[in-house]
């Protein structure tokens, strides 16, 4: 079994030697590691950070670089590079567990997926303090819309992607965005596959203040057509069984990314219930949006 691991980066050179060593103690499982790093256009030394984890010949390392065009599509790039039977995600803030690629493994060898069913399997994240970033898998199998629509899920998974089901999928951006949320390709992966889970943690994450959670109303109002898209795609789904808190909150944001484009859209909207209340809230969204925002600046 051969992992790929994606990083993209981007002036931060001073946080990735915790990633490689965390992906040093992992290869002790006799999992084949390969570690793809693309430079975001970075003006720190992230070049020479990496040449020198390169020098040691510790684990495979491929280094690329573009001109700054953000995460999405430096991850776009590199899957194009990977050999890997799995492909994970990990941002340069990130890092594996000690046992990350023992409990990968295990699952890998119940999971082979060789009637290609499962397009990821999906495990807990978690914090620097040993916290769950999120809850646990109530499922075995199924899907991220789901997870998060119907099971009351609401906080961070890592999904390790079978490389032959992801290589069909890239990250969707619009009017030349350079930012979307995974979330829109995990959906449509929804469409033809599941995840198979599982309650164990393979990723320490610690947030930067520079990073794409925080301030998170600066990253709408940057990057409002790809949201737009997003919860638009949303909307046009069978909301059978999605709870009513989720259906609110995609119709409310639906609407303040409408807002935030100058756009009023109606006919994507599955089901006639969701259809009224994306009209009945329409103007107070406006409102609430043009308030937001007013403060927000």
């Amino acid at each position: 079994m051969k992992i790929s691991v994606l990083t993209p980066t981007y002036n931060r050179a001073d946080l990735l030697e915790k990633l490689y060593n965390s992906l040093i103690v992992n290869s002790k499982y006799h999992v084949d590691i390969e570690w793809l790093i693309m430079d975001d256009g970075s003006t720190d030394n992230t070049k020479e950070t990496v040449n020198k984890f390169i020098s040691e010949k510790k684990i495979e390392i491929k280094y690329f670089w573009q001109e700054n065009q953000g995460k999405m599509i430096a991850i776009n790039n590199l899957v194009l590079h990977t050999t890997g039977d799995l492909i994970v995600d990990c941002d340069s803030d990130d890092y594996f567990t000690d046992n990350a690629f023992e409990i990968i493994k295990k699952a890998y060898n119940e999971n082979p997926n060789d009637d290609e069913k499962f397009y990821g399997m999906c495990f807990l994240k978690f914090d620097t303090k040993g916290n769950n970033m999120g809850k646990n898998f109530k499922n075995k199998e199924t899907t991220m819309f789901d997870l998060y629509f119907k099971e009351g899920e609401d906080g961070e998974k890592t999904i390790v992607f079978y490389s032959n089901i992801r290589k069909q999928f890239q990250h969707e951006l619009e009017h030349n965005e350079n930012f979307v949320t995974e979330a829109r390709m995990y959906h449509k992966m929804d469409e033809k596959y599941k995840i198979v889970c599982y309650n164990q943690p393979v990723m320490i994450c610690e947030y930067q203040e520079e990073g794409y959670t925080k301030n998170i109303l600066q990253q709408f109002k940057k990057y409002p057509y790809g949201y737009y898209k997003y919860f638009q795609e949303i909307l046009a789904k069978n909301m059978h069984k999605v709870k009513f808190k989720k259906r609110l909150y995609a119709i409310k944001h639906y609407i303040l990314f409408e807002n935030l484009i100058n756009q009023f859209d109606n006919t994507s909207i599955h089901g006639f219930i969701n259809k009224l209340l994306h009209i009945l809230l329409f103007l107070p969204g406006k409102y609430r949006t043009k308030k937001l925002f007013l403060r927000q600046k």
